[in-house]
C-alpha cells in the first residue's frame, strides 16, 4: 500500500471515529468552563430545572403557569421557584467546590431526560449525580446521587432549601413521620410571590438504599429566614459505592388550593415509590414521546440537533394542562414566560403531528382566554376575539406598554384561529370542533370582519398593525397579516360546512376582498409602502407555508429568491431560515434547503452542549419556537408532511444530497410512518 493510500485510509478511519462518537441521544460537556456555559434544561412540561457548572447546583427552577406582576414592564412575569435541588457534598470535612475537583463532566441523556454530572475529588472519591424532572409526576424531580471511595471516607451531604429573592413571607418547616419500617424527613418552605398573589411551595426527602442497613441520622439546621438544610453523614470504606438520592415537589397556589400539604404529599408519595420505580416509569414516559421521532440517516450531528429539538419541544409541554409554552419554555425567565404567536405557529404545528394529544393542550389554553379576548376586542372598538400579543395565567394583555405589538400585532388572532382549524384537519374530532374550535374559529372571523376597513371593491384594507416582520411597525395591509385574515375566514367558512352551521356571509365576502400588496414584477410585497428593506424575519413567505394562499411553485420560488436577500447576517431569528429550509424542499432544490437548514441554527448554537439562542450570537437559549420552526422545515418541508382538511397526507419533496434517508414516526392520531429517500 502507498503512501497516500495510507493517509487516505486514515482520514477514512478518522472520519468514521468522529461518526460513531457523535451519540444522537447523548449530548456530552467534557471540558466545563463556567466563564462560557449555558445552561441545558431538564423538564417534564410543568418543571424545569436548569444546569449549572457549580458541582450539586442547578442555576433555576421554573413553574409553569406560575406568574405575578413584578420586574419588567409592569406585567406579569415567571417566578423562579424554590431550588429543591441544591446540595453540598463534604468529604472529611472539606467541601466539595469547582475549584478542588478535576475531571468534571456532564451529559444530557435526551432518551430519557436525564442530566448526569460526574468528577473526581483528589485521590479520595468519583462522584456521579443524575437528576430529572419526572415524566409521570408533573410537579416532582429526583436527584440520585452515587459516592464511590478510593479510601477510608466520611461524607456529609446536605439538601439546602433557599427562596429566591423575589419571594417574601418565607416560612420554613422541618417534619419527620415515622413508620415501623421507613422515617421521612421533610425538608419544606413556603412562601408568597412578590405581590401576594400566589403561595408557592416546595418539600424534599432524602432517598437512602436500604442495602446499606439502617438509615443514617437525618439532622435539620436553620441558617435564616431564607435558607435551611438537612444533612447526614455516613462512613464509606475503600473500594465502596454508597447511593443515596433526594425526592422532592414543588407546586403553587395556581396549580392546587392547597399547595403547602400536597408539596408534602407528593414527596411522600415519592418517597415511598422508591428511586427505581420513579425512574423506571420516568424512562417509560418518555420511551412513549419517543415513538414520534425524526432519524436522519446520513449527517449525525443533524440527528443529535434534531433530536435536542424534539427534546426541548417535547420538555416543555405536555398533555392535560391547557399550557402553552413561552419562546423559551422552562429554561428560564425569558419572555417573562408569556405566551406569543410562537406558541401557535412555530412549536404547535410539530406538536401537532407527533403528540396530537400535547397539542391540544395549547389550543386549550386559548379556548380558556376566549372571553379575555372577547373583552380585548371590545376594549379596541372590535367585534369577535382579539387575542393579545403577550399572555399569561389570565389571558389578558400583558405586552409592556413600550413595545407596540400589544395594540397593534394583530396577526396572533389568525395564529389561534389557524391553530384551532389544523387540531380539527389532523384528529378530525367533530364533537372538539363543535365545543371548542367552533367558538375559537368564529369569534375570530368575527373580529376580522370587523376589523378590515371597507373601501371598496379589493380594498377591505387592513391598517396600522405591526407586521409579522416586527421590524415593519404601523403600516398599512402587512402580507401575512392580510394572508391569515383571509385563511381565518375561509376556515371558520369550512367549519361551518362540517358541522352544518350557517356561516355568517359577510365572512366571504370581506374574504374576497382583503387586498395583498404585489410589486409591478409580481413578487408579493411585505406591505402597502414597502420599499425592499431588510426584514426581521418571514412574512411573505409565510403566505406558501403555512397558509397557503401562494400555491403557484412559480411564484412561491420568485417571493423566496426576493426576500431570502432581505435577510441580515445576525438580529434575525431561526424560524426565517426554517421557512426558507420548507420551502425549498418543496420545491425540489435539496442542497439549498439544507443550506438554509444548517443556517438556522448552527450561528446560535451556545457551548456547551448546543443549546439554541434566539439570534445568531445570541446567549438567551432556550429558544423553542427556532426549534419548532426547524423541526416544521423537518416535517412539512423534507419529509413534505402536509394538514389538510381531510387528515395529514404528503407532498413532493427533496432531501439533502448527504442524506441517505429521512423516516418520520408516530404521526397523526393513527401513529404512521413515513420515510423518504
Amino acid at each position: 500500500m502507498n503512501k497516500l493510500s495510507l493517509v487516505f485510509l486514515g482520514v477514512i478511519l478518522l472520519f468514521g471515529r468522529m461518526v460513531m462518537a457523535q451519540d444522537q441521544w447523548v449530548i456530552k460537556a467534557d471540558k466545563i468552563d463556567p466563564t462560557n456555559y449555558y445552561g441545558i434544561t431538564v423538564a417534564n412540561g410543568m418543571i424545569g430545572i436548569v444546569s449549572s457548572p457549580e458541582p450539586f447546583k442547578v442555576k433555576n427552577v421554573v413553574l409553569a403557569g406560575a406568574y405575578d406582576l413584578y420586574g419588567r414592564g409592569r406585567v406579569s412575569n415567571f417566578l423562579n421557584s424554590f431550588n429543591l435541588l441544591n446540595m453540598y457534598l463534604e468529604i472529611n470535612g472539606t467541601r466539595i467546590e469547582a475549584k478542588n475537583i478535576s475531571n468534571m463532566k456532564q451529559q444530557l441523556d435526551m432518551q430519557h431526560a436525564a442530566f448526569t454530572t460526574t468528577f473526581d475529588y483528589a485521590d479520595m472519591a468519583s462522584i456521579k449525580y443524575t437528576y430529572y424532572s419526572l415524566r409521570q409526576l408533573p410537579f416532582t424531580v429526583l436527584m440520585d446521587i452515587s459516592v464511590t471511595a478510593k479510601k477510608p471516607i466520611t461524607i456529609t451531604s446536605a439538601s439546602v432549601m433557599e427562596a429566591p429573592d423575589a419571594l417574601k413571607e418565607v416560612q420554613n418547616y422541618y417534619n419527620e413521620i415515622d413508620r415501623p419500617h421507613v422515617t421521612i424527613s421533610l425538608l419544606t418552605s413556603t412562601a408568597k410571590s412578590p405581590t401576594g398573589k400566589l403561595q408557592l411551595c416546595a418539600s424534599n426527602t432524602f432517598l437512602f438504599d436500604e442495602a446499606h442497613g439502617q438509615e443514617p441520622r437525618v439532622i435539620h439546621e436553620m441558617w435564616d429566614n431564607n435558607m435551611h438544610l438537612m444533612k447526614f453523614s455516613k462512613a464509606i470504606a475503600g473500594g465502596e459505592t454508597y447511593r443515596y438520592g433526594v425526592a422532592g415537589s414543588s407546586i403553587t397556589s395556581a396549580h392546587d388550593a392547597d399547595p403547602l400539604n400536597q408539596a408534602e404529599r407528593l414527596t411522600i408519595f415519592a418517597k415511598l415509590e422508591g428511586r427505581d420505580r420513579l425512574i423506571e416509569f420516568h424512562e417509560k414516559a418518555w420511551d412513549d414521546l419517543w415513538t414520534s421521532d425524526i432519524k436522519i440517516d446520513g449527517d449525525p450531528q443533524a440527528q443529535q440537533d434534531v433530536h435536542s429539538m424534539l427534546y426541548h419541544l417535547y420538555s416543555f409541554s405536555r398533555p392535560g394542562t391547557a399550557y402553552s409554552p413561552s419562546p423559551m419554555g422552562l429554561s428560564g425567565l425569558g419572555y417573562n414566560g408569556h405566551v406569543f404567536w410562537d406558541a401557535d405557529l412555530w412549536m404547535y404545528p410539530a406538536l401537532l403531528v407527533l403528540h396530537p394529544e400535547i397539542a391540544k393542550s395549547l389550543v386549550e389554553y386559548r379556548f380558556e382566554h376566549l372571553e379575555a379576548a372577547k373583552r380585548n376586542a371590545f376594549e379596541h372598538g372590535y367585534k369577535g376575539a382579539m387575542f393579545p400579543w403577550e399572555s399569561a395565567d389570565a389571558g389578558v394583555e400583558e405586552t409592556p406598554v413600550w413595545a407596540l405589538s400589544g395594540p397593534f400585532e394583530h396577526h396572533i388572532t389568525a395564529c389561534v384561529g389557524l391553530a384551532a382549524w389544523n387540531y380539527y384537519c389532523v384528529t378530525q374530532d367533530k364533537q372538539w370542533l363543535l365545543e371548542k374550535g367552533w367558538p375559537i374559529l368564529s369569534a375570530t372571523a368575527d373580529f376580522w370582519a370587523s376589523r378590515v376597513e371597507r373601501n371598496g371593491a379589493g380594498h377591505y384594507d387592513i391598517k396600522d398593525v405591526v407586521a409579522a416582520d416586527e421590524w415593519a411597525e404601523n403600516i398599512d395591509n402587512d402580507a401575512f397579516t392580510n394572508a391569515a385574515a383571509i385563511q381565518s375566514l375561509q376556515n371558520t367558512i369550512a367549519a361551518a360546512k362540517v358541522l352544518g352551521i350557517k356561516a355568517d356571509p359577510d365572512w366571504e365576502l370581506v374574504a374576497q376582498n382583503i387586498p395583498i400588496p404585489k410589486f409591478p414584477d409580481g413578487v408579493t410585497k411585505e406591505f402597502d409602502s414597502y420599499k425592499g428593506e431588510g426584514i426581521k424575519q418571514a412574512d411573505v413567505n409565510l403566505l406558501a407555508y403555512p397558509l397557503k394562499t401562494i400555491s403557484d411553485p412559480a411564484q412561491v420560488k420568485k417571493d423566496l429568491e426576493y426576500y431570502e436577500t432581505r435577510v441580515p447576517n445576525q438580529g434575525t431569528p431561526a424560524m426565517t431560515q426554517g421557512i426558507f429550509t420548507l420551502l425549498y424542499a418543496r420545491l425540489g432544490n435539496g442542497d439549498k434547503a439544507y443550506h438554509f437548514f444548517k443556517d438556522a441554527y448552527e450561528p446560535n448554537l451556545n457551548p456547551p452542549f448546543r443549546v439554541i439562542a434566539e439570534t445568531k450570537g445570541g446567549t438567551n437559549p432556550y429558544f423553542a419556537t427556532g426549534a419548532g420552526g426547524i423541526v416544521q422545515s423537518l416535517l412539512m418541508g423534507f419529509g413534505g408532511l402536509d394538514i389538510t382538511p381531510d387528515g395529514i397526507s404528503q407532498v413532493k419533496s427533496k432531501l439533502p444530497g448527504n442524506w441517505k434517508s429521512l423516516t418520520i414516526t408516530g404521526v397523526g392520531v393513527e401513529k404512521k410512518t413515513y420515510i423518504i429517500k
